[in-house]
């Protein structure tokens, strides 16, 4: 089996098992009898379990991407394609339980890293749609890199917990309209996502 192959079956492993056990459950030993392979083996591609988890999240970005570019060419309107994208750049409903472990004190600086990657990824792909609305005059604004970034801080900070409201949205969708140089309810259809989500 290639390098590359065998990590990335270690790093299948260690996302299905972080999933069922969660991170704090699953230990080096856990990845390596499931693997049958040897430690030494472990330790060739991942120094630590804290390195696996940065690995497995990176694995989890790049097939999100992958979906978020897809989205950008999909025959819908300009405004279900931002929405899509943001939404396609971030974890799946059964991935939350690494998301968590993301969020934990101890990982503020993965946490951060890992931030950093997803804006890096987004923002082109973010860049490319409000420009086509731009285009469309669906949206009329300019620092276009500077709104999506906030767009971006915005919607992590809101939908990164389950404790926000109606009226959270509501302010979120005005705001994010407002960013944008969108008409009022543009971005309406974001409520109906949201409550599909949590049904």
């Amino acid at each position: 089996m290639k390098k590359n192959e065998r990590k990335q079956e270690l790093l299948k492993i260690a996302y299905n098992m972080f999933l069922t056990k969660g991170y704090d459950n699953t230990s080096i030993d856990d990845i390596i009898n499931e693997a049958k392979i040897a430690k030494g083996t472990y330790y060739y591609y991942f120094e630590s379990k804290e390195a696996t988890l940065e690995e497995v999240i990176n694995m989890m970005i790049n097939e999100e991407v992958e979906s978020a570019k897809g989205i950008v060419n999909m025959p819908i309107s300009i405004p279900e394609k931002l929405v899509g994208v943001i939404t396609s750049l971030r974890p799946k409903i059964d991935e939350q339980e690494i998301q968590n472990t993301l969020n934990k004190k101890q990982n503020i600086v993965m946490h951060e890293k890992i931030n950093n990657r997803i804006m890096e990824e987004a923002i082109p792909l973010l860049e490319q749609i409000v420009n086509e609305g731009i285009q469309s005059n669906i949206f009329n604004c300019n620092h276009i890199k500077e709104r999506i970034r906030m767009l971006l801080i915005m919607s992590n900070e809101l939908f990164d917990s389950d404790k926000f409201n109606i009226n959270d949205v509501e302010v979120f969708i005005d705001t994010a309209e407002k960013m944008l140089g969108a008409k009022e309810g543009t971005l309406e259809f974001i409520k109906m996502l949201i409550g599909g989500q949590n049904e």
